[in-house]
């Protein structure tokens, strides 16, 4: 684990302290927490250049027709092997709708 002194305006440190108490954490967890969400989400979603899109679409379209079809019974027998898991509490139709806007905002030139 590493260590890292962090200087703050006395404002945020302060309301990032009210978040963590209101969380019921420590302010350090709150955080480390806050931290992974930002780069996750930097990193989770990005813009890609319509060039690269349109080489990903036929790169799937060709791996689509060299596989052929698979009946349903075989489609539901893999997504019968699949981990389930929750969304994340966060994750609200508010903000899934507000991704999917920045994401077509995005595309738009």
């Amino acid at each position: 684990m590493s260590r890292l002194t962090l200087r703050l305006p006395e404002t945020l440190h302060q309301q990032l302290a009210q978040l963590a108490e209101g969380e019921g954490v420590s302010l350090n967890q709150y955080i480390v927490y806050a931290l992974t969400r930002q780069a996750a989400l930097v990193h989770g979603i990005q813009v890609v250049p319509q060039a690269e899109v349109e080489q990903q679409r036929q790169a799937l379209e060709a791996l689509i027709k060299q596989l052929g079809s698979a009946s349903l019974a075989e489609v539901e027998a893999v997504l019968a092997t699949r981990e389930n898991t929750e969304p994340e509490a966060d994750l609200s139709a508010e903000v899934v709708a507000r991704i999917k806007k920045k994401i077509q905002a995005s595309r738009k030139p």
